[in-house]
């Protein structure tokens, strides 16, 4: 069955915020296949596609996560969490700063289709850390040629968490510096 969205696509860019407070409730696999899917749809340099990602919803090991992981306490009670993975050797001339980036814009996708389908999600630093990409690494099993950048908590959130109005036009040069 077909979900029908209500928000279009710029108010869920505005709306997106950083949620870190969960009901603990498990997103349903169908809401995880939506959000892979968004995922990958992003843009990727010359067409390479290196990411893998990891869908972490094993209540102990989402605990582990978060013991060990100084910006991702509230894993355990989001439910589920995405690690975004690169891997360099699939990116676009094998280099790592391109599958880093091509990441990144696949991990704007998870938050904002999280947004879309009424979802909290906050984005959880793992790279550039050595340590942490270490200890990650180790808990799930992930190859030494890949890279966890980052793990994405998801839940049905409570609070009362808003967006941020973060434009500012003195960030904005037209035409030259």
């Amino acid at each position: 069955m077909q979900k029908t969205f209500i928000k279009d696509a710029l108010e869920v860019i505005h709306e997106r915020k950083s949620v870190r407070n969960y009901t603990g409730e498990l997103i349903s696999t169908e809401d995880i296949n939506v959000i892979l899917k968004a995922a990958m749809a992003a843009p990727v340099a010359i067409h390479m596609m290196p990411w893998k990602f990891i869908v972490v919803r094993d209540k102990d090991k989402l605990k582990a996560l978060s013991d060990g992981l100084p910006f991702a306490k509230m894993l355990p009670k989001a439910g589920t969490g995405i690690v975004v993975c690169a891997a360099p050797h699939e990116a676009a001339l094998g280099k790592e700063e391109f599958a880093i980036l091509d990441c990144a814009c696949a991990s704007e996708n998870i938050l904002l289709a999280a947004e879309a389908l009424g979802l909290g999600a906050v984005w959880t630093a793992v790279y550039p850390s050595k340590e942490l990409i270490s200890f990650v690494r180790k808990e799930l099993g992930i190859p030494q040629n890949i890279i966890p950048l980052n793990i994405i908590a998801i839940g049905h959130p409570i609070g009362d968490e808003h967006a941020e109005d973060k434009y500012e036009p003195n960030n904005i040069h037209w035409d030259k510096w």
